[in-house]
């Protein structure tokens, strides 16, 4: 059987991921999860198709932590070019730097 990952949003940044699983298990067995720190999303893969159709259908609008849940199956990542940071060394934003006060001769 294929595992099913959902996409769970408007997350809490308070919400552990032990919260999340803990919710979720109530609808299937939860195979993996994964919530970045500090970001109001999270991932959940269930053993079973009907199992994570049974979470979406619970879960999706459900409030957790003052936030209504958005759910929904997870779309493959698409590729993104990468970006370049590279290519130029030091950038003159016009700005002065004056030391404090005094210009660059500093007279006493």
């Amino acid at each position: 059987m294929d595992k099913v990952k959902l996409f769970v949003g408007n997350l809490s940044y308070d919400t552990t991921i032990e919260t999340l699983v803990e919710v979720a298990s109530a609808h299937g067995k939860v195979v993996d999860s994964y919530k970045p720190v500090g970001k109001g999303f999270g991932f959940l893969t269930f053993e079973t198709a009907e199992q994570a159709q049974a979470a979406l259908d619970a879960m999706n609008g459900m409030e957790l932590d003052g936030r209504t849940l958005k759910v929904d199956f997870a779309q493959p990542r698409e590729e993104r070019p990468r970006r370049s940071f590279s290519g130029g060394g030091r950038r003159d934003f016009g700005g002065r730097r004056d030391n404090g006060g005094y210009r660059n001769d500093r007279r006493f």
